[in-house]
């Protein structure tokens, strides 16, 4: 047993658990987890948040669970994304579960990843039917193609889809369907695709050939042939995994982010485990402009940043303009922003709000009353564990329709 359980302090009102995204009832599980009740635990986790084996390992836990720990006043909080790999992970292996009985009703998800095998689970277990769709050839979304294999073995992934097949669900994959093509086969459509749309810089010279997304990078590495000279331009997740594949891969790579350490979205242990890997890091730097020379070597044209705060008494960063300086590179990886596609809704869009964003309720209800949305096309690019819990709200509400 791992003895950092015995550390934990069993709070009535948990700080860990109010800080996660599921509500994650921490006290319960570890109680069960010290009297050696590991089935209960696990079960009990799974129950709440079917990807426990997985968010304890991606999850950004200083933010979350860990950071809130009461023991962070003492600088010692409890590791427990620890022993909660320890008891989720066996339990994934083997685990099914048990479709309700037959509610005569049918439930169609877009998207394979987090939200949409979250959604199916729930559902099923409520006794609907479920046809869950992705345009990949497998199911897992970012789990499968955009998280590293040294971040998150494919293994858990592929339990997923043994999980969901013993429940009886219909997995349509290959094919990129719209909601116009699947509203009308089912009581319910829940539109759970992620954020896999890459923004551009808006730079000049961007659409280069040595100038990929990350989100392209990651979902398939070995396409690029990408060697040499790296920078990855962003501060987030997925630009942290980008660094660390190329990294990995051998080559000599740099991040470049027009903030600070402290403005990084990334987890901030990620970071840390790239600079320990010995990618570089230049903050406060952004490239304006990419050049191809005679010679046939690039450069991008990197200028400096600050941050000052507005009028509005908010702290945001300017370029510096004076400051230009060419930054030689072979390849440039970009991951700056990642936005779901809206394409997929073809004509049937649900109204939107003076921003631009679909229209949802609480529980993910469009304007159209049939039609829920989940995951990052209702949050944008979130964490995994967000995703779940926005996909345990949208099937609240639909079962609680019908």
């Amino acid at each position: 047993m791992n003895q950092e359980a015995n550390r934990c302090l069993l709070c009535k009102n948990a700080r860990c658990s109010a800080a996660c995204a599921v509500r994650t009832d921490v006290p319960a599980a570890m109680r069960a987890y010290r009297e050696g009740r590991l089935e209960d635990a696990a079960r009990m986790l799974f129950e709440n948040n079917p990807f426990s084996a997985i968010t304890c390992q991606v999850c950004d836990w200083d933010r979350m669970c860990y950071g809130h720990c009461v023991l962070n006043a003492k600088k010692v909080p409890v590791r427990w994304y620890e022993i909660e790999k320890e008891i989720s992970a066996p339990y994934l292996e083997t685990v099914s579960i048990t479709p309700g009985e037959p509610a005569g009703k049918t439930a169609a998800i877009l998207g394979g990843g987090p939200a949409g095998i979250a959604a199916a689970i729930f559902l099923r277990k409520a006794g609907w039917a479920v046809r869950l769709y992705d345009a990949h050839e497998k199911i897992g979304g970012v789990l499968r193609y955009g998280i590293p294999a040294f971040r998150l073995d494919k293994s858990y992934v592929d339990s997923y889809e043994r999980i969901l097949k013993e429940a009886g669900v219909e997995i349509l994959t290959g094919k990129k369907v719209s909601l116009a093509e699947v509203r009308g086969t089912a009581d319910a459509v829940l539109v759970t695709a992620g954020a896999e749309k890459a923004k551009k810089m808006r730079i000049p010279g961007e659409d280069d050939g040595r100038v990929v997304t990350a989100l392209e990078y990651l979902e398939y590495p070995e396409r690029f042939s990408i060697n040499g000279k790296v920078m990855v331009v962003g501060g987030g997740n997925v630009a942290m995994d980008a660094c660390r594949t190329a990294n990995r891969a051998g080559c000599d790579t740099t991040v470049y982010y027009r903030k600070t350490f402290a403005d990084m979205p990334a987890n901030t242990r990620e970071v840390e485990e790239a600079r320990q890997e010995g990618v570089a890091f230049q903050i406060l730097q952004v490239p304006v402009a990419v050049e191809v020379r005679e010679d046939g070597k690039r450069v991008a044209i990197v200028r400096n940043c600050e941050n000052y705060f507005d009028d509005k008494g908010k702290l945001t960063t300017r370029i510096l303009d004076g400051t230009d300086h060419e930054v030689p590179f072979d390849w440039m990886i970009t991951a700056v922003s990642e936005s779901v596609d809206y394409g997929l809704l073809e004509s049937m869009v649900p109204e939107k709000d003076e921003w631009g964003w679909l229209k949802a309720d609480e529980f993910g209800r469009t304007s159209y009353p049939d039609v829920f949305l989940a995951g990052d096309f209702l949050l944008g690019p979130k964490t995994v564990v967000q995703a779940v819990a926005s996909a345990k709200k949208a099937v609240e509400g639909i079962l609680g329709d019908r």
